[in-house]
Protein backbone atom coordinates (compact mmCIF):
# COMPACT_ATOMS: atom_id res chain seq x y z
CA UNK A 1 0.00 0.00 0.00
CA UNK A 2 1.36 3.60 -1.01
CA UNK A 3 2.40 5.63 2.01
CA UNK A 4 1.12 9.70 2.35
CA UNK A 5 4.75 10.08 1.29
CA UNK A 6 4.49 8.60 -1.85
CA UNK A 7 1.34 9.99 -3.18
CA UNK A 8 2.74 13.42 -2.79
CA UNK A 9 6.02 12.65 -4.75
CA UNK A 10 3.90 11.18 -7.48
CA UNK A 11 1.62 14.50 -7.59
CA UNK A 12 5.22 16.39 -7.81
CA UNK A 13 6.11 14.76 -10.53
CA UNK A 14 3.07 15.41 -12.75
CA UNK A 15 3.38 19.00 -12.08
CA UNK A 16 6.40 18.76 -13.19
CA UNK A 17 6.03 17.29 -16.48
CA UNK A 18 2.45 19.35 -16.76
CA UNK A 19 5.11 22.63 -16.44
CA UNK A 20 7.52 21.08 -19.31
CA UNK A 21 4.87 21.26 -21.80
CA UNK A 22 3.70 24.70 -20.94
CA UNK A 23 7.24 25.50 -21.19
CA UNK A 24 7.86 23.96 -25.15
CA UNK A 25 4.27 25.32 -26.10
CA UNK A 26 5.62 29.05 -25.00
CA UNK A 27 8.63 28.64 -26.93
CA UNK A 28 6.65 27.59 -29.88
CA UNK A 29 4.43 30.60 -29.74
CA UNK A 30 6.89 32.24 -29.36
CA UNK A 31 9.00 31.40 -32.32
CA UNK A 32 5.83 31.98 -34.58
CA UNK A 33 5.21 35.23 -33.48
CA UNK A 34 8.60 35.99 -33.85
CA UNK A 35 8.40 34.95 -37.76
CA UNK A 36 4.75 36.64 -38.37
CA UNK A 37 6.81 39.60 -37.05
CA UNK A 38 9.60 39.34 -39.61
CA UNK A 39 7.09 38.93 -42.37
CA UNK A 40 5.02 41.53 -41.38
CA UNK A 41 8.55 43.98 -41.85
CA UNK A 42 9.61 42.64 -44.16
CA UNK A 43 6.59 43.39 -46.18
CA UNK A 44 6.82 46.57 -44.60
CA UNK A 45 10.13 46.97 -45.68
CA UNK A 46 9.57 45.45 -49.15
CA UNK A 47 6.67 48.71 -49.26
CA UNK A 48 7.79 51.94 -51.05
CA UNK A 49 5.97 54.22 -50.21
CA UNK A 50 7.50 56.52 -53.16
CA UNK A 51 5.89 54.06 -55.84
CA UNK A 52 2.55 54.87 -56.68
CA UNK A 53 2.33 51.07 -58.12
CA UNK A 54 2.89 49.56 -54.35
CA UNK A 55 0.29 51.84 -52.78
CA UNK A 56 -2.52 51.26 -55.47
CA UNK A 57 -2.86 48.36 -57.00
CA UNK A 58 -6.64 47.56 -57.93
CA UNK A 59 -6.38 48.78 -61.65
CA UNK A 60 -4.05 46.34 -62.10
CA UNK A 61 -6.02 43.52 -60.57
CA UNK A 62 -8.49 41.27 -63.20
CA UNK A 63 -11.37 41.40 -61.06
CA UNK A 64 -11.46 45.24 -61.60
CA UNK A 65 -10.53 44.45 -65.50
CA UNK A 66 -13.05 42.33 -65.90
CA UNK A 67 -16.13 44.35 -63.94
CA UNK A 68 -15.33 47.51 -65.89
CA UNK A 69 -15.46 45.58 -68.80
CA UNK A 70 -18.46 43.69 -68.69
CA UNK A 71 -20.17 47.12 -67.22
CA UNK A 72 -18.92 49.18 -70.31
CA UNK A 73 -20.65 46.10 -72.49
CA UNK A 74 -23.73 46.36 -71.17
CA UNK A 75 -23.93 50.02 -71.05
CA UNK A 76 -23.42 49.66 -74.92
CA UNK A 77 -26.60 47.10 -74.79
CA UNK A 78 -28.69 49.42 -73.14
CA UNK A 79 -31.87 47.55 -71.79
CA UNK A 80 -32.14 45.46 -75.13
CA UNK A 81 -31.09 41.73 -73.22
CA UNK A 82 -32.37 42.55 -69.69
CA UNK A 83 -35.16 40.18 -68.48
CA UNK A 84 -38.25 42.27 -68.04
CA UNK A 85 -38.94 40.18 -64.78
CA UNK A 86 -37.87 39.64 -61.59
CA UNK A 87 -34.05 39.59 -61.16
CA UNK A 88 -33.04 36.55 -59.57
CA UNK A 89 -29.63 35.44 -57.41
CA UNK A 90 -28.64 32.77 -60.06
CA UNK A 91 -29.19 35.31 -63.05
CA UNK A 92 -25.84 36.60 -64.50
CA UNK A 93 -26.40 39.98 -64.59
CA UNK A 94 -27.58 40.23 -60.85
CA UNK A 95 -24.42 38.63 -59.63
CA UNK A 96 -22.97 41.42 -62.02
CA UNK A 97 -24.84 44.18 -60.10
CA UNK A 98 -23.82 42.44 -57.06
CA UNK A 99 -20.07 42.70 -57.80
CA UNK A 100 -20.60 46.28 -59.27
CA UNK A 101 -21.39 47.36 -55.64
CA UNK A 102 -19.02 45.38 -53.78
CA UNK A 103 -16.26 47.39 -56.48
CA UNK A 104 -17.27 50.41 -55.69
CA UNK A 105 -16.67 49.96 -51.89
CA UNK A 106 -13.54 48.93 -53.10
CA UNK A 107 -12.79 52.30 -55.60
CA UNK A 108 -13.90 54.24 -53.02
CA UNK A 109 -11.12 52.62 -50.36
CA UNK A 110 -8.62 52.81 -53.11
CA UNK A 111 -9.10 56.41 -53.94
CA UNK A 112 -8.59 57.34 -50.36
CA UNK A 113 -5.30 55.57 -50.10
CA UNK A 114 -4.20 57.85 -53.12
CA UNK A 115 -5.58 60.81 -51.43
CA UNK A 116 -3.30 60.40 -48.45
CA UNK A 117 -0.40 59.66 -51.24
CA UNK A 118 -1.02 62.92 -53.01
CA UNK A 119 -1.23 65.14 -49.38
CA UNK A 120 1.69 63.57 -48.51
CA UNK A 121 3.31 64.59 -51.71
CA UNK A 122 2.16 68.02 -52.18
CA UNK A 123 2.37 69.15 -48.64
CA UNK A 124 5.77 70.10 -49.18
CA UNK A 125 4.36 72.88 -52.24
CA UNK A 126 1.23 73.54 -50.23
CA UNK A 127 0.22 72.12 -46.77
CA UNK A 128 -2.85 74.48 -46.09
CA UNK A 129 -4.46 73.30 -49.24
CA UNK A 130 -5.98 70.05 -47.20
CA UNK A 131 -8.01 72.00 -44.82
CA UNK A 132 -9.02 73.97 -47.15
CA UNK A 133 -10.27 71.53 -49.76
CA UNK A 134 -11.54 67.85 -48.22
CA UNK A 135 -12.99 65.81 -51.08
CA UNK A 136 -10.87 64.05 -52.56
CA UNK A 137 -11.51 64.07 -55.96
CA UNK A 138 -11.61 68.09 -55.69
CA UNK A 139 -8.50 68.33 -54.14
CA UNK A 140 -7.04 65.57 -57.02
CA UNK A 141 -8.38 68.38 -59.40
CA UNK A 142 -7.01 71.14 -57.23
CA UNK A 143 -3.73 69.92 -57.29
CA UNK A 144 -3.26 68.67 -61.00
CA UNK A 145 -4.71 71.92 -62.58
CA UNK A 146 -2.10 74.43 -59.96
CA UNK A 147 0.97 72.10 -60.17
CA UNK A 148 3.73 74.20 -59.22
CA UNK A 149 2.66 77.09 -60.06
CA UNK A 150 3.43 80.13 -56.99
CA UNK A 151 1.21 82.62 -58.00
CA UNK A 152 -2.32 81.29 -57.96
CA UNK A 153 -3.60 84.63 -59.62
CA UNK A 154 -2.92 82.99 -62.81
CA UNK A 155 -4.37 79.93 -62.13
CA UNK A 156 -8.21 79.52 -63.44
CA UNK A 157 -9.85 77.19 -60.50
CA UNK A 158 -13.77 77.94 -61.65
CA UNK A 159 -15.64 74.99 -62.34
CA UNK A 160 -13.63 73.15 -59.84
CA UNK A 161 -14.47 74.97 -56.50
CA UNK A 162 -17.16 77.61 -55.41
CA UNK A 163 -16.21 80.68 -56.00
CA UNK A 164 -15.61 81.40 -52.33
CA UNK A 165 -13.16 78.49 -51.52
CA UNK A 166 -11.69 79.71 -54.54
CA UNK A 167 -11.05 83.31 -52.99
CA UNK A 168 -9.76 81.59 -49.51
CA UNK A 169 -7.23 79.55 -51.46
CA UNK A 170 -5.78 82.00 -53.40
CA UNK A 171 -4.92 84.04 -50.44
CA UNK A 172 -3.85 81.49 -48.48
CA UNK A 173 -1.38 80.21 -51.42
CA UNK A 174 0.26 83.91 -50.90
CA UNK A 175 1.37 83.39 -47.70
CA UNK A 176 2.31 80.16 -47.92
CA UNK A 177 5.52 78.82 -46.68
CA UNK A 178 5.94 76.16 -49.39
CA UNK A 179 8.44 75.46 -51.99
CA UNK A 180 8.52 74.13 -55.45
CA UNK A 181 8.50 70.20 -55.82
CA UNK A 182 11.00 68.63 -57.73
CA UNK A 183 10.32 67.45 -61.22
CA UNK A 184 10.33 63.57 -59.84
CA UNK A 185 7.75 64.24 -57.21
CA UNK A 186 5.59 66.27 -59.12
CA UNK A 187 5.18 64.05 -62.12
CA UNK A 188 4.74 61.08 -59.42
CA UNK A 189 2.00 63.58 -57.25
CA UNK A 190 0.02 64.41 -61.07
CA UNK A 191 0.03 60.40 -61.88
CA UNK A 192 -1.43 60.25 -58.61
CA UNK A 193 -3.97 62.53 -59.77
CA UNK A 194 -5.08 60.98 -63.10
CA UNK A 195 -5.45 57.86 -61.07
CA UNK A 196 -7.60 59.05 -58.78
CA UNK A 197 -10.09 60.36 -61.47
CA UNK A 198 -9.51 57.34 -63.76
CA UNK A 199 -11.04 55.80 -60.48
CA UNK A 200 -13.65 58.38 -60.47
CA UNK A 201 -15.08 57.74 -63.94
CA UNK A 202 -14.63 54.29 -63.92
CA UNK A 203 -16.88 54.04 -60.61
CA UNK A 204 -19.55 56.81 -62.30
CA UNK A 205 -19.76 54.23 -65.20
CA UNK A 206 -20.35 51.38 -62.41
CA UNK A 207 -22.94 53.45 -60.97
CA UNK A 208 -24.76 54.15 -64.11
CA UNK A 209 -25.04 50.92 -64.70
CA UNK A 210 -26.20 49.54 -61.33
CA UNK A 211 -28.84 52.62 -62.23
CA UNK A 212 -30.19 51.35 -65.46
CA UNK A 213 -31.13 48.26 -63.81
CA UNK A 214 -32.41 49.15 -60.19
CA UNK A 215 -36.17 49.16 -61.75
CA UNK A 216 -35.15 45.77 -61.67
CA UNK A 217 -33.10 45.24 -58.92
CA UNK A 218 -34.81 47.52 -55.98
CA UNK A 219 -38.07 48.58 -57.43
CA UNK A 220 -39.78 49.89 -54.09
CA UNK A 221 -36.60 52.09 -53.17
CA UNK A 222 -36.00 53.63 -56.50
CA UNK A 223 -40.10 54.34 -56.50
CA UNK A 224 -39.40 56.98 -53.51
CA UNK A 225 -35.45 58.48 -54.25
CA UNK A 226 -35.06 57.73 -57.79
CA UNK A 227 -32.83 55.66 -59.88
CA UNK A 228 -29.57 57.65 -59.38
CA UNK A 229 -29.41 58.21 -55.72
CA UNK A 230 -30.98 54.28 -55.15
CA UNK A 231 -27.69 53.60 -57.02
CA UNK A 232 -25.70 55.78 -55.53
CA UNK A 233 -26.90 54.69 -51.66
CA UNK A 234 -26.29 50.99 -53.13
CA UNK A 235 -23.10 51.55 -54.30
CA UNK A 236 -21.95 53.56 -50.94
CA UNK A 237 -23.67 50.91 -48.54
CA UNK A 238 -22.09 47.82 -50.42
CA UNK A 239 -24.49 46.20 -51.83
CA UNK A 240 -28.62 46.08 -51.38
CA UNK A 241 -28.37 43.66 -48.54
CA UNK A 242 -25.97 45.86 -46.66
CA UNK A 243 -27.98 48.60 -47.28
CA UNK A 244 -31.25 46.82 -45.48
CA UNK A 245 -29.49 45.68 -42.26
CA UNK A 246 -28.69 49.99 -41.85
CA UNK A 247 -30.11 51.96 -39.49
CA UNK A 248 -31.80 55.02 -40.84
CA UNK A 249 -30.03 57.52 -39.67
CA UNK A 250 -26.91 56.07 -41.23
CA UNK A 251 -28.89 56.08 -44.65
CA UNK A 252 -29.11 59.56 -44.01
CA UNK A 253 -25.40 60.34 -44.10
CA UNK A 254 -24.35 58.09 -46.91
CA UNK A 255 -22.61 60.56 -49.51
CA UNK A 256 -22.14 63.28 -46.72
CA UNK A 257 -19.30 65.71 -47.14
CA UNK A 258 -17.23 67.28 -44.96
CA UNK A 259 -18.04 71.39 -46.01
CA UNK A 260 -15.49 73.52 -45.40
CA UNK A 261 -17.48 77.19 -45.21
CA UNK A 262 -14.41 79.20 -45.24
CA UNK A 263 -16.17 81.11 -42.17
CA UNK A 264 -19.16 82.07 -43.64
CA UNK A 265 -22.62 81.78 -42.05
CA UNK A 266 -23.62 78.07 -41.12
CA UNK A 267 -27.37 78.78 -40.93
CA UNK A 268 -28.26 77.50 -44.69
CA UNK A 269 -26.20 74.60 -45.11
CA UNK A 270 -26.88 71.27 -44.74
CA UNK A 271 -24.57 69.24 -43.10
CA UNK A 272 -26.03 66.37 -42.04
CA UNK A 273 -27.09 65.34 -45.11
CA UNK A 274 -25.66 63.24 -47.94
CA UNK A 275 -27.52 61.61 -51.02
CA UNK A 276 -30.71 62.07 -50.48
CA UNK A 277 -30.62 65.86 -50.45
CA UNK A 278 -30.58 65.24 -54.51
CA UNK A 279 -34.03 63.72 -54.29
CA UNK A 280 -36.79 65.36 -55.85
CA UNK A 281 -38.99 65.56 -52.65
CA UNK A 282 -35.80 66.89 -50.74
CA UNK A 283 -35.25 69.79 -53.65
CA UNK A 284 -39.11 70.17 -53.64
CA UNK A 285 -39.60 70.87 -49.86
CA UNK A 286 -39.20 74.60 -48.24
CA UNK A 287 -35.63 75.02 -46.58
CA UNK A 288 -37.26 75.15 -42.96
CA UNK A 289 -38.63 71.38 -43.33
CA UNK A 290 -35.99 69.63 -45.26
CA UNK A 291 -34.67 68.21 -41.94
CA UNK A 292 -37.51 66.28 -40.70
CA UNK A 293 -37.80 65.58 -44.57
CA UNK A 294 -34.87 63.76 -44.81
CA UNK A 295 -35.40 61.80 -41.58
CA UNK A 296 -38.57 61.15 -43.30
CA UNK A 297 -36.88 59.93 -46.39
CA UNK A 298 -34.20 57.92 -44.65
CA UNK A 299 -37.39 55.83 -42.47
CA UNK A 300 -39.17 54.91 -45.45
CA UNK A 301 -36.29 54.21 -47.74
CA UNK A 302 -35.26 51.74 -45.54
CA UNK A 303 -38.21 50.11 -44.74
CA UNK A 304 -38.00 50.17 -49.15
CA UNK A 305 -34.98 48.53 -49.01
CA UNK A 306 -35.76 45.59 -46.81
CA UNK A 307 -38.38 45.16 -48.84
CA UNK A 308 -36.76 44.58 -51.56
CA UNK A 309 -33.87 42.69 -50.25
CA UNK A 310 -36.56 39.69 -49.47
CA UNK A 311 -38.11 39.98 -52.70
CA UNK A 312 -41.45 41.44 -50.94
CA UNK A 313 -43.06 43.35 -53.36
CA UNK A 314 -40.98 43.53 -57.32
CA UNK A 315 -43.92 45.61 -58.48
CA UNK A 316 -43.10 48.69 -56.68
CA UNK A 317 -46.68 48.75 -55.28
CA UNK A 318 -45.28 49.70 -51.80
CA UNK A 319 -42.63 51.92 -52.82
CA UNK A 320 -45.05 54.22 -54.47
CA UNK A 321 -47.07 53.93 -51.34
CA UNK A 322 -44.72 55.38 -49.16
CA UNK A 323 -43.96 58.05 -51.39
CA UNK A 324 -47.38 59.26 -51.08
CA UNK A 325 -47.33 58.97 -47.46
CA UNK A 326 -44.06 61.20 -47.47
CA UNK A 327 -46.23 63.76 -49.77
CA UNK A 328 -49.18 64.01 -47.56
CA UNK A 329 -46.54 64.48 -44.80
CA UNK A 330 -44.95 67.37 -45.78
CA UNK A 331 -48.31 69.03 -46.99
CA UNK A 332 -49.85 68.46 -43.31
CA UNK A 333 -46.48 70.28 -42.18
CA UNK A 334 -47.63 73.28 -44.29
CA UNK A 335 -50.87 73.49 -43.64
CA UNK A 336 -51.89 76.49 -41.46
CA UNK A 337 -52.73 76.18 -37.72
CA UNK A 338 -56.74 76.17 -37.33
CA UNK A 339 -57.82 79.71 -36.91
CA UNK A 340 -58.31 80.62 -33.42
CA UNK A 341 -62.37 80.75 -32.58
CA UNK A 342 -63.65 83.57 -30.96
CA UNK A 343 -65.14 82.26 -27.74
CA UNK A 344 -68.70 83.68 -26.69
CA UNK A 345 -69.59 85.54 -23.84
CA UNK A 346 -71.58 83.93 -21.18
CA UNK A 347 -75.49 84.90 -20.84
CA UNK A 348 -75.80 86.96 -17.82
CA UNK A 349 -77.77 86.15 -15.38
CA UNK A 350 -81.13 88.34 -14.99
CA UNK A 351 -81.99 87.16 -11.31
CA UNK A 352 -79.97 89.19 -8.78
CA UNK A 353 -77.13 86.44 -6.77
CA UNK A 354 -78.51 85.90 -3.32
CA UNK A 355 -76.01 87.59 -0.79
CA UNK A 356 -75.75 87.12 2.89
CA UNK A 357 -77.30 90.31 5.12
CA UNK A 358 -78.96 90.88 7.93
CA UNK A 359 -77.94 91.56 12.07
CA UNK A 360 -75.15 89.03 12.14
CA UNK A 361 -73.15 89.59 9.20
CA UNK A 362 -73.38 93.44 10.11
CA UNK A 363 -71.65 93.10 13.21
CA UNK A 364 -69.26 90.95 11.87
CA UNK A 365 -68.36 93.82 9.44
CA UNK A 366 -68.00 96.07 12.66
CA UNK A 367 -66.06 93.41 14.37
CA UNK A 368 -63.50 93.18 11.65
CA UNK A 369 -63.60 97.15 10.09
CA UNK A 370 -60.42 98.95 9.68
CA UNK A 371 -59.72 101.22 12.81
CA UNK A 372 -59.01 104.97 12.66
CA UNK A 373 -55.66 104.11 13.59
CA UNK A 374 -55.14 101.79 10.43
CA UNK A 375 -56.58 104.25 8.68
CA UNK A 376 -54.66 107.00 9.31
CA UNK A 377 -51.41 104.83 9.07
CA UNK A 378 -52.15 103.57 5.27
CA UNK A 379 -52.17 107.70 4.32
CA UNK A 380 -49.09 109.62 3.89
CA UNK A 381 -49.52 113.92 3.73
CA UNK A 382 -47.49 115.32 0.81
CA UNK A 383 -44.26 117.27 1.27
CA UNK A 384 -44.21 116.12 5.47
CA UNK A 385 -41.64 112.33 5.89
CA UNK A 386 -43.57 110.01 7.66
CA UNK A 387 -42.19 108.21 10.96
CA UNK A 388 -41.38 104.81 11.17
CA UNK A 389 -40.55 102.12 13.76
CA UNK A 390 -36.41 101.60 12.67
CA UNK A 391 -36.14 105.34 11.64
CA UNK A 392 -35.02 107.01 8.52
CA UNK A 393 -37.44 105.47 6.53
CA UNK A 394 -36.06 101.97 8.12
CA UNK A 395 -39.40 99.43 9.92
CA UNK A 396 -42.76 99.90 9.27
CA UNK A 397 -43.67 103.44 8.63
CA UNK A 398 -46.35 105.36 10.41
CA UNK A 399 -48.16 107.19 8.03
CA UNK A 400 -50.12 110.49 9.52
CA UNK A 401 -49.53 108.81 13.19
CA UNK A 402 -48.68 111.63 15.38
CA UNK A 403 -48.55 114.38 13.14
CA UNK A 404 -51.76 116.32 14.88
CA UNK A 405 -49.58 118.29 16.72
CA UNK A 406 -48.77 116.20 19.87
CA UNK A 407 -46.25 114.30 18.81
CA UNK A 408 -47.75 111.44 20.21
CA UNK A 409 -49.08 108.60 18.57
CA UNK A 410 -52.36 108.82 20.28
CA UNK A 411 -55.93 108.78 18.31
CA UNK A 412 -58.81 109.63 20.03
CA UNK A 413 -61.51 106.75 19.64
CA UNK A 414 -64.54 107.18 19.57
CA UNK A 415 -67.43 104.88 20.52
CA UNK A 416 -68.55 102.82 17.82
CA UNK A 417 -72.16 101.73 17.94
CA UNK A 418 -72.00 97.72 18.61
CA UNK A 419 -69.75 98.96 21.65
CA UNK A 420 -72.39 101.29 23.01
CA UNK A 421 -75.21 98.80 22.07
CA UNK A 422 -73.05 96.17 24.41
CA UNK A 423 -72.43 98.78 27.42
CA UNK A 424 -76.21 99.33 27.03
CA UNK A 425 -77.24 95.92 27.24
CA UNK A 426 -74.90 95.27 30.45
CA UNK A 427 -75.72 98.15 32.36
CA UNK A 428 -79.41 96.88 32.08
CA UNK A 429 -78.49 93.68 33.48
CA UNK A 430 -76.38 94.94 36.11
CA UNK A 431 -76.42 94.13 39.55
CA UNK A 432 -79.78 95.50 41.39
CA UNK A 433 -81.88 96.06 38.63
CA UNK A 434 -83.96 93.95 39.46
CA UNK A 435 -84.79 95.50 43.21
CA UNK A 436 -82.39 92.71 45.09
CA UNK A 437 -79.75 94.59 47.09
CA UNK A 438 -75.89 93.20 46.71
CA UNK A 439 -74.57 91.25 49.16
CA UNK A 440 -71.37 93.19 48.96
CA UNK A 441 -73.19 96.66 49.98
CA UNK A 442 -72.59 98.07 53.21
CA UNK A 443 -74.36 99.73 55.93
CA UNK A 444 -71.52 101.30 57.49
CA UNK A 445 -70.40 104.65 56.30
CA UNK A 446 -66.98 107.08 56.63
CA UNK A 447 -68.34 110.50 57.60
CA UNK A 448 -66.23 113.40 58.27
CA UNK A 449 -68.58 114.33 61.16
CA UNK A 450 -69.04 111.40 63.47
CA UNK A 451 -66.55 108.76 61.57
CA UNK A 452 -68.07 105.64 61.24
CA UNK A 453 -72.16 105.75 60.78
CA UNK A 454 -75.17 103.44 60.13
CA UNK A 455 -76.98 104.22 57.35
CA UNK A 456 -79.92 102.42 54.72
CA UNK A 457 -78.27 102.04 51.43
CA UNK A 458 -81.99 101.59 50.36
CA UNK A 459 -82.89 105.15 51.74
CA UNK A 460 -82.77 106.70 47.86
CA UNK A 461 -85.69 104.32 47.19
CA UNK A 462 -88.39 105.72 49.65
CA UNK A 463 -87.16 109.14 47.96
CA UNK A 464 -89.10 112.34 49.90
CA UNK A 465 -91.89 112.01 52.02
CA UNK A 466 -93.20 112.26 55.86
CA UNK A 467 -90.39 110.74 57.12
CA UNK A 468 -87.43 112.04 55.44
CA UNK A 469 -89.01 115.44 57.05
CA UNK A 470 -90.53 113.89 60.12
CA UNK A 471 -86.95 112.43 61.03
CA UNK A 472 -84.73 114.68 59.17
CA UNK A 473 -81.78 116.85 61.52
CA UNK A 474 -82.81 119.92 60.24
CA UNK A 475 -86.37 119.45 60.32
CA UNK A 476 -88.69 121.73 63.15
CA UNK A 477 -92.12 121.53 64.91
CA UNK A 478 -94.48 122.40 62.42
CA UNK A 479 -97.10 125.39 64.21
CA UNK A 480 -100.48 124.31 63.56
CA UNK A 481 -102.97 126.85 64.08
CA UNK A 482 -106.33 125.92 66.08
CA UNK A 483 -109.28 126.77 64.97
CA UNK A 484 -112.36 127.72 66.37
CA UNK A 485 -115.91 126.11 65.96
CA UNK A 486 -118.88 128.11 66.42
Amino acid sequence: MATLNDSFLADLDELSDIEEDLLEADNDNAEQMEEDIDGDLADIEALNYDDLDSVSKLQKTQRYIDIVQKVEDALEKGLENTSQGIVLEDDPEYQLIVECNSLSVDIENEIVIIHNFIRDKYRLKFPELESLVHHPIDYSRVVKKIGNEMDLTLVDLEGLLPSAIIMVVSVTASTTSGKPLPEDVLQKTIDACDRALDLDSAKKKVLDFVESRMGYIAPNLSAIVGSAVAAKLMGTAGGLSALAKMPACNVQLLGAKKKNLAGFSTATSQFRVGYLDQTEIFQSTPPSLRMRACRLLAAKSTLAARVDSTRGDPTGKTGRTFRAEIHKKIEKWQELPPAKQPKPLPVPDSEPKKKRGGRRLRKMKERYAITDMRKLANRMQFGIPEESSLGDGLGEGYGMLGQAGSGKLRVSIGQNKLAAKVAKKFKERSFGSSGATSGLTSSLAFTPVQGIELSNPQASQFGGGTQSTYFSETGTFSKIKSTKHI
